[in-house]
């Protein structure tokens, strides 16, 4: 007979995909995020996979979640406010920012979680300033500590939607130095090994090239077609002989995601 088909959603995919990428014990680190979809790609989705690893395959992985190191991740309120990270039970609360800092110049983080609003084909990502830094049409955040998460983070995980607008062919200004110019030119300049690990989209899972330090294209999300991943890329990635399918989420994965980390729509929102 043939086996049952599992339903699940872009975000439920992504979800288990990064789950399976946390190892036991690693220490993670992720920001506080805004709201909406920058929300769930910045904050909603690196929890709910922190929290799947802990309850699958990494049961000592822990979170630094904005200033709350290891939060109890197994209670999640109905809906997130201020008053909600006050109350949040955790091993320990730094009210200074400078606690985290110290904490990823001293490479104490093994994962990071980062999102932009522009990525280039080196990994090098822009959360600053669209169009000239000294004039730009947009500006942005700013800096925050992503110039420290691919200075010193082993396995920094990028998080964000694939559209032509954030995936160009070089970033209008460097917040995060990813590969630089590609091959040996972030070690060429006196930096250290580092730069993002891998790139999650809705479409698509990216890595980087060995060689040419390229943004390579790692695999298709089911039911997505290279066209339209270069449809909305703008420039081309590496691209394998054989592209492999993203792995599905498994029936055991999706209860544990909807019934038990997330079960209020809470982190995943949208």
């Amino acid at each position: 007979m043939p086996e049952n088909k599992i339903d699940f959603t872009t975000n439920e995919l992504v979800t288990a995909l990064i789950s399976r990428e946390i190892r036991d014990g690693d220490l993670a680190f992720v920001g506080v995020g805004t709201n909406g979809r920058a929300f769930t790609l910045a904050v909603g989705i690196p929890l709910t996979a922190v929290r799947l690893a802990q309850m699958t395959h990494a049961p000592a992985a822990s979170v630094y979640w904005g200033n709350l190191l290891e939060p109890d991740l197994s209670s999640m309120p109905a809906d997130l406010r201020q008053d909600s990270f006050t109350r949040w039970q955790a091993a320990a609360c730094p009210s200074d920012t400078g606690v985290k800092c110290d904490m990823l110049a001293r490479r104490a983080f093994d994962v990071c979680f980062d999102s932009g609003a522009q990525v280039d084909r080196f990994g090098n990502l822009n959360i600053t300033a669209i169009g000239d830094y000294r004039k730009p049409k947009v500006r942005l955040v700013g800096c925050l500590a992503q110039p420290e998460h691919f200075a010193f983070v082993p396995r920094p995980i990028v998080v964000v939607d694939l559209d032509r607008r954030v995936f160009v062919e070089k970033v209008d200004f460097i917040t995060s130095v990813g590969h630089l110019r590609g091959g040996t030119s972030r070690r060429d300049v006196g930096l250290s090994e580092g730069g993002p690990h891998i790139v999650v989209t809705d479409k698509a899972i990216f890595d980087f090239a060995p060689d040419t330090k390229a943004m390579r294209l790692r695999s298709l999300h089911p039911g997505v077609g290279l066209e339209e991943v270069f449809d909305n890329m703008g420039f081309r990635p590496v691209v394998p002989d054989e592209v492999p399918t993203t792995p599905s989420p498994n029936a055991r994965e999706l209860e544990l995601i909807r019934q038990v980390i997330d079960p209020n729509r809470v982190l995943l929102r949208v």
